[in-house]
């Protein structure tokens, strides 16, 4: 659930974990990439150098004018030595909040909210406490981080009820509700006054997808679906409710479940979802992710203003290069190429997806581990490598 590991300290509580004890070797190219080993040799080497630093594998689509390539590297299943697939679906954290956002954006272009309502007037009474006042906070601050709402990810309790070891194995299969995330949030003070400053908030999209359901009268999962998932024909992306495993295909997902990068590696594959709910709950496989950022890039999910909106940015004072729109980051690599997207992080898995501004150059991979590898170098490689 986090955006961006360089950015989102709040939420490096979904990476407590250390290296594996030895990697897995590289794979060839799969699915669509077979044959065509030749092709993107900088995204291959950033990839397997991943997997050489400690992740157990990789899976990763990219397409752009001379076509889609997939490659995977390391293994799916550190037990039986499976490799990853090409095909692999996984949860994806974060990048849920561009779905959620995109919904939020149609339904302002259909007149039936305003970025600009107040949070109270969808939700009212729920953000209230410690200085909490969603009389004071729009739904655009919400998707921008720029509310000042708590992150209940950054919890103390929550960090260890859910993510470190004893907590998670007592209490994987925990169906929480999106109105007990928020009131984790409001036992604590804002970060700071509405609309002053940044800050990545998990809390800020639990109650987005509130908000999605106080408009609709429907979740925001089936709205997704209904909106995104069925138009785009994205097969391989659901949104999980309580449902505690992977569909297939699928590789195991790997954590650490500490506060240090050392010790035990455990599988961490089966979980209930609903401790991320709309700040992180999809699962996706990198080719329906590919075409998501293309399709809404290009402008076929939102009309031209909502998209402007959604990719009107803030400054980060963390990192330079990020600036944060409506649930989308726009990246500036080293090469000067500007990408659109989002990361994200959950238990045992480490995502990304990203497309450029006209939608040509597309990029997908996941990392089935929590704790290590430098997803950077692999975007950069793909956008920037020769």
């Amino acid at each position: 659930m986090r955006a961006r590991k360089v950015l989102v300290a709040a939420a490096a509580v979904l990476a407590l974990s250390a290296t594996l004890a030895g990697p897995a070797l590289a794979a060839a190219p799969t699915g669509e990439a077979a044959g065509r080993s030749a092709g993107h040799p900088a995204t291959r080497k950033a990839v397997e150098a991943a997997v050489e630093a400690g992740v157990p594998g990789v899976t990763l689509t990219a397409k752009d004018a001379h076509g889609t390539w997939s490659t995977t590297a390391g293994t799916g299943n550190l037990r039986t030595g499976a490799p990853r697939s090409a095909d692999d679906r996984y949860r994806v954290g974060s990048i849920t909040k561009t779905f959620v956002s995109t919904v939020l954006l149609q339904l302002e272009a259909e007149g039936r909210l305003s970025l600009d309502d107040k949070v109270e007037k969808w939700l009212p009474g729920v953000v209230h406490g410690n200085g909490h006042d969603g009389r004071a906070i729009t739904v655009r601050q919400l998707l921008n981080h720029t509310s000042g709402i708590f992150n209940y990810t950054a919890d103390e309790d929550f960090g260890r009820t859910y993510f470190l070891k004893d907590g998670f194995f007592k209490h994987r299969y925990d169906t929480l509700t999106a109105r007990q995330l928020v009131a984790i949030a409001m036992r604590h003070k804002p970060d700071f006054a509405p609309g002053t400053s940044w800050n990545y908030s998990n809390t800020n999209y639990v109650l987005a997808g509130m908000v999605i359901k106080s408009v609709t009268g429907h979740s925001y999962a089936q709205e997704i679906t209904h909106r995104i998932i069925d138009p785009l024909k994205l097969t391989g992306t659901s949104v999980p409710g309580t449902r505690v495993t992977l569909p297939r295909p699928s590789s195991r997902a790997y954590g650490k479940l500490a506060q240090t990068a050392t010790g035990p590696t455990y599988d961490v594959t089966r979980l209930n979802p609903s401790i991320a709910s709309s700040a992180g709950e999809i699962i996706s496989d990198s080719t329906d992710l590919t075409r998501f950022y293309r399709v809404l890039l290009r402008g076929n999910l939102l009309p031209p203003q909502q998209l402007k909106e959604m990719k009107t940015t803030v400054k980060i004072a963390q990192a330079p290069n990020i600036r944060y729109g409506l649930g989308l980051m726009d990246t500036t690599l080293s090469c000067g190429v500007h990408v659109w997207g989002h990361d994200g992080g959950i238990h045992g898995s480490s995502s990304w997806a990203s497309t450029t501004a006209d939608g040509r150059h597309s990029l997908a991979f996941n990392f089935n581990g929590d704790w290590t590898g430098d997803s950077d170098a692999v975007v950069d490689a793909e956008y920037c490598g020769k």
